[in-house]
């Protein structure tokens, strides 16, 4: 019996720019049937507060293309992080975790997180899944 493959991403940025690629591998992956786990630390935790998908933007300067930008992605026809989700957690195999550590660093609490959240999680028990995990970023 073939056991489902895994696919562990650290995610540590909130940007546009680092959170299509998430999820688009996390879309990738889910349906190539792999278990995928998104382990959300530090700024990539912005991502999990309500809101913070729809608010995602480019880095630093870029970020005055945000605008210009997500239209080229409504004109190619890619959809939009909260929907990418979404597709994501219909195909049931993926699991979101936010960093508990960051949590408490930055002062998020449990309910200011969107409900996708699976679990609330430190370093090492998101690293556990991650040894055990055939693919491993870090985005």
């Amino acid at each position: 019996m073939n056991e489902r493959k895994k696919m562990a991403i650290i995610v540590h940025s909130g940007t546009m720019d680092k959170l299509y690629p998430v999820f688009m591998l996390a879309s990738s992956g889910s349906a190539m049937d792999l278990e995928v786990h998104l382990f959300f630390t530090f700024w990539g935790l912005n991502a999990l507060k309500r809101g913070g998908l729809d608010g995602a933007k480019l880095p630093g300067l870029m970020s005055l293309g945000t605008g210009m930008m997500k239209g080229r992605i409504r004109d190619a026809k890619v959809p939009p992080l909260t929907e990418l989700l979404r597709m994501c957690r219909e195909m049931g195999n993926l699991k979101i975790y936010a960093c508990s550590t960051t949590m408490e660093l930055m002062n998020v609490k449990e309910e200011e997180l969107i409900p996708e959240v699976d679990d609330i999680v430190g370093a090492t028990v998101f690293l556990d899944i991650a040894l055990d995990a055939d693919v491993q970023l870090f985005i």
